[in-house]
């Protein structure tokens, strides 16, 4: 697709029905995890279409990446936010999350009847290697822009190397590199005015004319407005408890999943994995929901499908209703189950956006928190350049381990598992991205089509 507008002026703001239809298309292909969702919304949101500039995509992350819940999704609810208001972040975070969604609960009630997911692996095995292919272009775009100086690639390679080598929690990086860039500004303020002019002045040539530019504004903060987000966000997220006790009491399975999975919003720093084994443990050993060894099932299905790997939570949900039906058929158990998990998620990531997103914005012009955001921009470089190798070291090696040394934590894969079509497939994809100029959507259609031949041979 080719950008839209002449190169000198901005678009056209889009109007609500068009933005829709590109947040339902990005929720369709949003493969690959956090690394390639944030790079599809960059290339379609900041490079093709023009719709926000680069500097304030980045703003944007990094605000997301502090908070609980899938910054990928947080980030196309504040996107969604600065394009058309309230309405237009409820849209967009909903549609990120729907097509998966529906995917799993669809593919949770074949797996709770049949038990079998053989034949999705063998269909999506080729859409991981194409999402290999457009997280490198990620890496590559995200780091040509944010690693301008010095600093930042000291930042971005500490945070990759924290993460990489000895496994340190997540939000802990991030947390240490706005720390680190705020007591920059604050210990030498004559060189933090300095980096701020210098990353003003380069923002402004790495920013093209966008609809959401550096002089773009929405809804301003107030304390009127903060507590009638709390009130209304903070209603719908317990609204689902007071149904379920006026119905049929608090002593049942939905109860406990509505409560728990709350909880698991609250502290779901760095995705689905960060609170994998946690959730895994408590889902077999206290909640009886799984079996030992289901939780990666869920976990396939969610890494094979679009949207967020927190979705897992869906299946978790499902599987554990259908188990407890409390009355009802266990089909029908199951949605009601899945559709509480993932309700009470997701609506606390509307209200971490709706809250704060104003007074981030307001902030935007704050030395200080701009530094120490651009210091996250940086880390955050390292991050995807962490979960690039990650994803790719899972996709082309069958066994993945750990190599474990005092501190030192790092993946360690078996050569001899080794996948050759995978690494086919993923040169192919870079191929038809970096070298045929093809988009999003014929990357990935070619590379499931030939991973299902290969996987059916």
């Amino acid at each position: 697709m080719l950008e839209s507008g002449s190169p000198t002026e901005p678009p056209a703001h889009p109007g609500f029905a068009e933005a829709a239809r590109v947040w339902a298309r990005i929720g369709f292909l949003s493969f690959g995890g956090p690394a390639g969702q944030i790079a599809l919304m960059h290339r379609e949101l900041v490079d093709e279409r023009r719709w926000i500039s680069e500097s304030r995509f980045l703003h944007a992350l990094n605000y997301c990446m502090l908070l609980p819940g899938p910054e990928a999704q947080q980030l196309a609810t504040y996107i969604g936010w600065l394009l058309h208001g309230t309405r237009g972040g409820v849209v967009a975070g909903t549609l990120f999350i729907l097509p998966g969604f529906l995917v799993i609960l669809g593919l949770s009630s074949a797996y709770a009847l049949f038990q079998d997911t053989h034949w999705l692996t063998s269909l999506f095995f080729g859409l991981k290697a194409a999402v290999l292919a457009i997280v490198i272009e990620a890496v590559i775009r995200v780091g040509r822009r944010a690693l301008k100086t010095r600093f930042a690639l000291v930042v971005a390679g500490l945070a990759f190397a924290a993460l990489f080598f000895f496994a340190v929690p997540f939000p802990i990086v991030v947390l240490a590199a706005g720390i680190t860039g705020y007591l920059m500004t604050r210990l030498q303020p004559a060189h933090g005015e300095k980096a701020a002019a210098a990353a003003a002045a380069r923002e402004a040539l790495a920013d093209k004319p966008s609809v959401i530019g550096a002089n773009f504004s929405q809804e301003t903060a107030s304390p009127g407005r903060t507590l009638r987000v709390l009130g209304l966000w903070g209603c719908l997220w317990i609204a689902p408890f007071l149904l379920i006790g006026a119905t049929i009491g608090f002593d049942n399975a939905y109860a406990a999943i509505g409560l728990f999975f709350s909880k698991m919003a609250v502290v779901t720093f760095g995705g689905a994995y960060a609170v994998l084994a946690y959730v895994a443990q408590q889902a077999v050993e206290t909640y009886h929901w799984l079996k030992p060894g289901e939780m990666l099932d869920g976990l396939a299905l969610a890494e094979t499908t679009p949207g967020p790997l927190v979705l897992v939570l869906t299946f978790v949900g499902f599987v554990g209703a259908f188990r407890a039906p409390v009355g009802l058929d266990p089909l029908l158990s199951g949605f009601l189950g899945a559709a509480l998990a993932t309700w009470v998620t997701f609506i606390p990531c509307f209200l971490w956006i709706f809250l704060g997103a104003p007074y981030v914005e307001t902030l935007r012009s704050n030395r200080a928190l701009s530094a120490a955001l651009s210091a996250i921009s940086a880390a955050v470089t390292g991050v995807i350049l962490n979960l690039a190798l990650w994803f790719g070291l899972h996709v082309l090696f069958a066994d993945v381990g750990r190599y474990e040394a005092g501190p030192l934590s790092v993946p360690m894969p078996d050569p001899t598992t080794l996948q050759p079509a995978a690494l086919g497939l993923s040169l192919l994809a870079a191929l038809l991205l970096f070298r045929l100029k093809r988009g999003v959507v014929t990357t990935l259609a070619v590379c499931a089509c030939a991973g299902f031949l290969l996987q059916s041979v």
